[in-house]
């Protein structure tokens, strides 16, 4: 059985709602003439308020989604809208902070990589050394120019 895809709503989809739309229209304006002139009235009074109230909950909805964290729909797909960018409460300084708080966790964590890889380092140098120092090296050893120089850099 196949899968309907709700990601993008179909041209066919749309045509029929479209068509629908217009046959309702075309039958209401049809009968409306034979409609007494009172309850004509009172229908164009409340479609007056239906498209004032529409238009003032567009302008509502237009206004909250500039100013509101919240989600957007664009085009066939959902994003999360990211609300006001500064205030006077401060609030544009607390969410720079907290933003800010992941790089800050992740310098931090590299830093202290390196610190390990340069711990390291030195262990398995020292350890070299320790192995070097620490074996039975013949006396012409001492005065080579060379282990000399190896045991002042070591000094360093």
């Amino acid at each position: 059985m196949k899968s309907p895809n709700f990601s993008a709503p179909s041209a066919e989809l749309d045509s029929r709602v479209a068509r629908f739309g217009l046959r309702v229209a075309a039958s209401l304006t049809e009968h409306s003439n034979a409609l007494p002139h009172d309850v004509s009235e009172r229908l164009r009074f409340a479609r007056e308020q239906a498209v004032a109230r529409a238009s003032q909950a567009r302008a509502a909805a237009g206004a909250a989604v500039s100013t509101s964290p919240g989600v957007a729909l664009m085009g066939s797909t959902l994003a999360l809208n990211g609300g006001p960018r500064s205030g006077a409460d401060g609030g544009g300084l607390w969410t720079l902070l907290l933003s800010a708080l992941p790089l800050l966790l992740l310098a931090a964590g590299l830093l202290l990589m390196q610190q390990g890889q340069v711990n390291e380092q030195i262990a398995a140098a020292a350890e070299v050394d320790t192995a070097l120092l620490s074996d039975s090296l013949p006396p012409s050893a001492f005065t080579d120019p060379g282990f000399a120089e190896f045991l002042r850099d070591a000094e360093e």
